[in-house]
């Protein structure tokens, strides 16, 4: 039987059997998972992160952008979490399924890509200091060593 709402319940943990018509967010693990709301009993895992979903919570309700499209599941459901109410979408055709999966690889593509440069500039940044404190180090043992010789 089809959902028209859902509970968010905020988790360190997600439980191992998981109730209908709850929305487990474990915002430690950056993910959220329910029951597919058309009945089907299917886990659906949305990890969140800026190129996948995201949690948005507003006056107690919870909102999971963007929506839910069971692409791999039997079911196919195809629906909004908006303000802990279920908002039913139309059913996609493989070919927009197709398109959608390939924006989303590309997307998370980007994501890494973006978070490994930051990574990469942090650490550089991190290196350059060290230099600079290793090169005031020598500098202040080659003036004491040039003080001793004298």
């Amino acid at each position: 039987m089809k959902q028209l709402s859902i509970e968010p319940k905020f988790v360190e943990l997600i439980p191992t059997q998981l109730d209908d018509g709850i929305l487990y967010i474990s915002q430690k693990y950056q993910t959220a998972i329910h029951k597919c709301c058309c009945g089907c009993g299917q886990e659906v895992v949305t990890p969140l992160s800026s190129a996948q979903w995201r949690v948005q919570v507003a006056k107690g309700k919870v909102s999971l952008l963007p929506s839910i499209g069971n692409w791999n599941s039997a079911c196919k459901s195809h629906y909004w979490i908006k303000q802990n109410r279920i908002d039913w979408s139309y059913a996609f055709s493989d070919h927009e399924i197709r398109q959608v999966k390939a924006r989303d690889r590309r997307d998370l593509q980007e994501m890494t890509q973006y978070e490994n440069l930051q990574k990469d500039l942090i650490k550089t940044h991190s290196n350059n200091r060290e230099n600079k404190t290793l090169s005031k180090t020598l500098s202040i043992l080659q003036r004491f060593w040039n003080w001793l010789v004298s």
